[in-house]
């Protein structure tokens, strides 16, 4: 097995080809055998041994059976890289500075979480020296190329991790976001950028550009790759002091009428083909059913500018004061100056700027709470590697013009891959939403994708498209309605104003009879299990967040109840459900097949 062969694998790819045994997980140490530690996109590369350790651990769990290992290791042999901040045992954690020379002797939580549910380290990536840069050219390791003209940057400080996914080398990779690490190189790369919600992510395990706001991000080839990896990941850490427990309030997905925000004034610095491609890019949103409303940027712009050109700066200054002290030849000239600034402010220009950013930040959440997300470019602009040498500090910050402000404003994002420039490289569009509303961008983003169809990053393979939905979500549960909670009846408001989501029309088994039951107002039926006269019935299924579930319960009046239902398809979720003695007297409507059959039949009959 070569790395042509597998180049542009997405994960599920790689679990096909591992079912059909068209491929074995001893082959990886092969695979690995031919990346080139002169490629720049590397800072080391997992040895045979360092691989064949992984590949021992997932069998000394001495499960044989192949189906069951799968399941047991959902991500099985899948292979990964990670951006050389973030720890990963036996490996050098470098910050793409040689004066880092210490092996690490654990992994990051996020890597753990992933080895554990099988996938495999194959080496770390170069970035931008300790995060500090959105450029992919600070690094003693060299500049990382763009994937499609080498000229140009790759976007950084993620770019490793970006060109080895955008290169079709691994599936998925670890990145972090500061300031736009995690989407700034995907918009550049043509790929997939996932910046979650802050403190979704542990970031035990990772060396800190700015504590309070980094994030460990994804890149993949397609948003599904990207989510899954993302449930892995997910989890309370008590390691990482900045880690938060999911409250499970957000929805599965945005609203059926999508709104979705762009800046009235917009920003290109004289790049005409960033701003056609962005003019594409909202023509094929309205072509979605997206409504697009203009709005005042100024307090995200406003905020953008802090996290360079203010007291923020010193945050970056503390996360490498100890390096600073004893090693200050090894710290790239552009990083240096950028961190050294850290020393001119005081603790009241912290306090200050702590204020202006909650200030600033309750504008920001003001202004989405009307809209479904922002839409942005992922970035206004971009530059060849020459031309960044020539104002390094002033056109990296252009690149952070729509990605700044993120983090300092607790806001999730997806990068997604757009319509090509016409000059021939990517352009990329970033959709942000409130926190913890991760979920809800993916579901838009596999939407986008499905749509535009684009190749996979750099490579050539074509992107399939995805026919079914996200799966059921760990934060949501879903519950099949059959009556005055359908779309459009009389208590449908007890969903939608909880955040719950319609997913879908569906029926039950063939084994349950409806009923209308007596003196319900408003009209409400009983659906019963019935072994012998059943059939079919029409039901919808919404997914509520879990914590608004109680609440939506609690309001379910007797004799109804919330029990489990069987669907056509085998499956189970939690539904309407009726207690016997509701149904005494009842009319038994099995035979219209569905609540809003009936309640047709019902007007109709008044109106004749």
């Amino acid at each position: 097995m070569t790395l042509d062969q597998i180049c542009g694998w997405t994960i599920q790819d790689w679990q096909h080809a591992y079912k059909t045994k068209e491929i074995k997980i001893e082959d990886l140490i092969k695979i690995i055998q031919q990346l080139n530690l002169e490629d720049t996109a590397w800072i080391s590369i997992a040895s045979d041994e360092q691989i064949q350790a992984q590949i021992q651990d997932i069998k000394n769990s001495h499960i044989d059976d192949s189906e069951n290992i799968y399941t047991h290791f959902p991500l099985y042999g899948i292979p990964f890289a990670v951006k050389d901040n973030i720890d990963v045992e036996g490996f050098v954690s470098t910050a793409a500075c040689r004066a880092l020379k210490e092996i690490a002797l654990e992994d990051a939580t996020v890597v753990r979480a992933l080895k554990k549910a099988g996938a495999i380290v194959v080496g770390k990536t170069n970035l931008d020296q300790f995060a500090t840069g959105l450029v992919g050219t600070r690094s003693p390791y060299g500049a990382v190329s763009n994937t499609f003209k080498k000229d140009y940057v790759s976007g950084g400080s993620s770019s490793g991790s970006a060109s080895v996914v955008a290169r079709g080398i691994v599936p998925f990779a670890l990145g972090t976001d500061t300031a736009g690490s995690g989407r700034v190189p995907a918009g550049f790369n043509n790929i997939v950028g996932l910046k979650p919600t802050k403190g979704r992510f542990s970031n035990f395990g990772l060396l800190p550009a700015c504590k309070t706001i980094d994030c460990i991000s994804i890149f993949a080839l397609t948003v599904q790759d990207a989510a899954y990896v993302a449930d892995f990941m997910e989890a309370y850490d008590m390691k990482d002091s900045y880690s938060r427990k999911n409250p499970n309030t957000a929805p599965a997905r945005f609203s059926s009428n999508l709104t979705f925000a762009i800046p009235r004034v917009l920003e290109f610095f004289g790049d005409q083909y960033a701003e056609e491609a962005f003019s594409t890019s909202i023509e094929t949103l309205k072509a979605l059913g997206v409504s697009i409303v203009e709005i005042d940027f100024s307090p995200f712009e406003k905020l953008a500018k802090q996290l360079y050109q203010g007291a923020w700066v010193a945050e970056r200054t503390t996360a490498v004061e100890h390096i600073l002290e004893n090693h200050k030849h090894d710290f790239d000239a552009v990083v240096l100056e950028i961190v050294e600034k850290g020393y001119d402010y005081t603790a009241v220009d912290a306090y200050k700027a702590e204020y202006l950013k909650q200030d600033l930040t309750c504008q920001i959440q003001e202004i989405l709470a009307t809209v479904d997300a922002l839409c942005v470019p992922t970035s206004p602009t971009i530059y060849t590697i020459e031309q960044m040498k020539s104002n390094p500090i002033k056109l990296n910050a252009q690149f952070g013009t729509y990605t700044n402000f993120t983090n300092l404003a607790d806001l999730s994002a997806l990068a997604l891959p757009s319509h090509f420039r016409e000059d021939g490289l990517p352009f990329g569009i970033t959709c942000i939403a409130p926190a913890w509303y991760d979920i809800a961008l993916a579901d838009f983003g596999i939407r986008w994708q499905n749509h535009l169809a684009l190749q996979l990053g750099a490579t050539s393979k074509s992107y399939d498209v995805i026919a079914k939905d996200l799966p059921l979500s760990k934060h949501h549960i879903r519950v099949a309605v059959v009556g005055a909670h359908l779309t459009g009846m009389p208590l449908n408001f007890q969903l939608t104003s909880r955040q719950a989501v319609r997913r879908e029309v569906t029926k039950t088994a063939s084994n349950y009879s409806l009923y209308a039951l007596n003196g319900t107002v408003p009209p409400k039926p009983g659906l019963a299990r019935d072994i012998e006269g059943g059939s079919s019935i029409v039901v919808e299924l919404w997914d509520i967040p879990m914590a608004r579930f109680g609440e939506f319960v609690a309001e379910v009046p007797t004799p109804l109840g919330i029990g489990n239902v069987e669907l056509e398809d085998g499956r189970w979720v939690k539904g309407f459900i009726c207690e016997p003695y509701g149904l005494e007297n009842a009319e038994n409507i099995t035979q219209f097949g569905g609540w809003r059959a009936y309640i047709q039949h019902i007007n109709s009959s008044h109106q004749a």
